[in-house]
């Protein structure tokens, strides 16, 4: 049942892969090359780890075949139909929570610590995504993109580690930890949700960080600016750029007290906001 569940995940990242390459305009031989990337990155990545040689793809036949048969017939229904806008997250989700599930339980089995198991299951997961994206030029990767991704990788894992902890049984175990995963990564798909961003107070031309209330004054200035300049009223540009500067030399020591004397202790992270 396992090999069946793997082979159902590699299939899924074999499509994504092929997928990927369709939107970044490739040709077939890309579609192929992103199709066996995607599908054995992850699981070449955690044999290194574990030190398991040969790696698992290098001897089994099947598992290629699978791939390559997926890729191919993905770019043949590529070329009648279109797929569904979010086809490419959908497929993604379903390799994602399967490959996850199969690296923790090849972690397990190799006798690591829990917090092994854990870290080698994400890695597992999401190291196709990362090398797809990357060759497909997109940068940074879906996985840095504010997206539920390795965070349900996680979820997945750490529910995989505390089942088998539990005793739960191997089915039961491998069915609910790709359950987290699949369900996590599809909600975050259709109802469009993201994690937050992180954002420090940017950094002034002194190299200390930057007030807020200054940040302020410097938008209004540039935008006082680029409206003169694009109005074509050079001495009106002038102008404003004369009193602007007068007035951030005015406030310079009112800004210092309002950002509380942090200037000079460089990037610091005041909180975060939402999705793009």
């Amino acid at each position: 049942m396992l090999h069946v569940l793997y082979l159902i995940g590699v299939a899924a990242f074999a499509a994504s892969g092929v997928l990927a390459a369709h939107r970044a305009n490739m040709d077939p031989f890309g579609g192929l090359v992103l199709a066996f990337a995607a599908s054995v990155s992850g699981g070449t990545l955690r044999d290194l780890i574990l030190d398991r040689h040969p790696l698992y793809w290098t001897h089994d036949w099947v598992l290629l075949t699978v791939i390559a048969c997926t890729a191919v017939a993905t770019m043949l229904y590529l070329r009648r139909w279109e797929l569904p806008q979010r086809s490419l997250m959908v497929v993604d989700a379903v390799g994602l929570a399967v490959v996850t599930v199969m690296g923790a339980h090849a972690a397990v089995d190799a006798g690591v610590t829990p917090a092994a198991v854990v870290i080698l299951a994400v890695l597992t997961g999401v190291t196709g995504e990362v090398v797809r994206d990357v060759l497909c030029g997109q940068f940074p990767p879906l996985l840095l993109r504010e997206e539920v991704y390795a965070t349900a990788a996680l979820a997945g894992a750490l529910c995989y580690q505390l089942l088998h902890w539990l005793e739960a049984g191997p089915t039961p175990t491998t069915v609910a930890a790709a359950g987290v995963v699949l369900s996590l990564r599809l909600t975050a798909v259709f109802r469009d949700l993201h994690l937050p961003r992180l954002q420090g107070v940017r950094r002034g031309a002194s190299g200390g960080a930057e007030c807020p209330a200054e940040h302020a004054r410097h938008v209004e200035h540039a935008e006082h600016v680029a409206h003169a300049e694009h109005a074509g009223c050079t001495e009106h540009a002038r102008r404003a750029l004369r009193s602007a500067a007068a007035a951030a030399q005015e406030e310079e020591a009112a800004g210092r007290d309002a950002c509380g004397g942090d200037r000079g202790q460089g990037l610091r992270g005041d909180g975060v906001v939402g999705r793009r």
